[in-house]
């Protein structure tokens, strides 16, 4: 895909660009000309089930990379970025943490977080008064999180500031992402921002590692699992790779289940079959009780909801790669040292393994819906040795907090709905919605 022909649509929508890129090549890999950067976007389902699982050792995050280079700015060496024996470390202490029957366990003590952030919008509800989405879902969830992961080491006020300084730091590195090959000796628009945002980052998280250091205890919160003494290659783990693990850990635990749940009210404002039906299963399984552990399980519809919503906006939109070898992927030779582009929200929409993509139709993921032909056409979360820890959390977080908003109020956004991308590392609306929140009338209810 020459430049010529491949600028003038990624200016103007670069989503939709990679989506028609991939569209048009039939699943085939498609070379972008950028000069002398010339990725390889990779988005047929057995063409990724190789780079991300069959042979993943060969196609590895290179933190060095052009296009990683921005986040390693932001968490440094952290899990998310580097690869050997310090991802393997931290992997190991970390994995136990969000395994399926531990975060199973964590179940009651998130209803209880959710339902307490979830109080504080009686008064909005009461008086009409305009909730800002964004704000909202940022207090719930790290209220829950910092709770059940970080045993309230981080204060809520504090947490959502390195949340919103997560959310700059998304943003603010979309031009280094657009213009991988720029020098950072020439600056470019949102240096300052994202400088700013870290510097919020770590006058939240340091003081707080530092004592956990000084105190060490067998809690098993993040926080004092990666304090504990370990070595990596005969080297003590210093207190930088300790932050740049605590702050990835932070951003994976929150980011994914506010960016999803952003989409949820402009969805469910331009369907409104899906919010009735939505609705209507929360008033027959939670009431006006509040939300218990066997209720997860049958929110089937929630679920299937929050299914759609990962196919179409998922959090994790690219996940770059660097080959370490040369190889043939289909019919075409990857060099040692290219970049792969392996991105979910664009094999997630391919007409070529979904029917009508551009449609919001949680239908496809119903117990009875057809089973899917290629595994990695559906990938919200990564795939292989990189899977995302926190993927449990998230199907077990983001349908209590959906069931616990939808069972005291109906959301209604305050002007049009707005599904426009802003991308940044994350994806998340162009604008947070305003939502008036209306008590919902239990005598009516069913």
């Amino acid at each position: 895909m020459p430049l010529r022909r491949a600028l003038p649509r990624l200016v103007r929508s670069p989503l939709d660009a990679l989506v028609g890129f991939a569209d048009e090549a039939g699943g085939e890999i498609v070379r972008l000309s950028f000069g002398t950067f010339r990725p390889y976007l990779v988005a047929h389902p057995e063409h990724l089930q190789h780079v991300l699982r069959d042979n993943a050792a060969n196609y590895v995050r290179d933190g060095k990379g052009l296009l990683w280079r921005p986040v390693r700015r932001a968490v440094g060496e952290a899990i998310l970025v580097v690869e050997g024996p310090r991802w393997e470390s931290s992997r190991g202490v970390l994995q136990p943490l969000f395994t399926a029957k531990r975060v199973e366990t964590l179940v009651d003590g998130m209803a209880a977080a959710i339902g307490e952030a979830v109080d504080v919008l009686d008064e909005p509800a009461r008086t009409g008064q305009a909730v800002d989405a964004n704000d909202a879902l940022s207090r719930i969830v790290c209220q829950a999180t910092m709770r059940v992961l970080f045993a309230d080491k981080i204060s809520v006020p504090d947490a959502v500031r390195v949340v919103a300084a997560l959310g700059t730091i998304a943003t603010a590195m979309v031009p280094r992402l657009l213009v991988p090959f720029m020098p950072y000796a020439i600056p470019m628009p949102g240096d300052r921002a994202f400088r700013d945002a870290v510097q919020t980052i770590d006058d939240v998280v340091l003081p707080i590692i530092r004592e956990t250091m000084r105190q060490p205890s067998d809690s098993q919160d993040i926080i004092s699992t990666l304090c504990r003494p370990r070595s990596v290659d005969g080297q003590e783990i210093s207190e930088r790779q300790i932050r740049d693990d605590v702050v990835a850990m932070i951003s994976t635990s929150t980011e994914t289940t506010i960016a999803v749940l952003s989409w949820l009210w402009p969805v469910l404002e331009r369907y409104p079959d899906v919010a009735t039906r939505l609705n209507g299963e929360i008033d027959r399984v939670v009431g006006a009780g509040q939300i218990q552990r066997s209720h997860v399980a049958e929110l089937q519809y929630t679920r299937m909801v929050l299914d759609e919503l990962l196919r179409m906006y998922p959090a994790g939109w690219m996940i770059p790669r660097t080959a370490v070898a040369s190889e043939t992927l289909g019919r075409t030779r990857i060099p040692s040292g290219a970049t792969i582009l392996v991105s979910p929200y664009v094999t997630q929409r391919m007409a070529a393994f979904w029917e009508d993509p551009e449609i919001f139709d949680p239908e496809r993921f119903a117990p009875t819906a057809p089973r899917r032909q290629h595994r990695y056409s559906y990938f919200p979360f990564g795939g292989g040795p990189h899977q995302c820890l926190g993927q449990y959390l998230f199907l077990l977080e983001a349908p209590l907090i959906i069931a616990t908003l939808l069972s005291r109020f109906r959301i209604r956004l305050r002007g049009a709905a707005d599904l426009t991308p802003r991308m940044g590392a994350s994806l998340r609306p162009q604008q947070s919605a305003q939502l008036t929140l209306v008590p919902v009338d239990r005598s009516r209810a069913r």
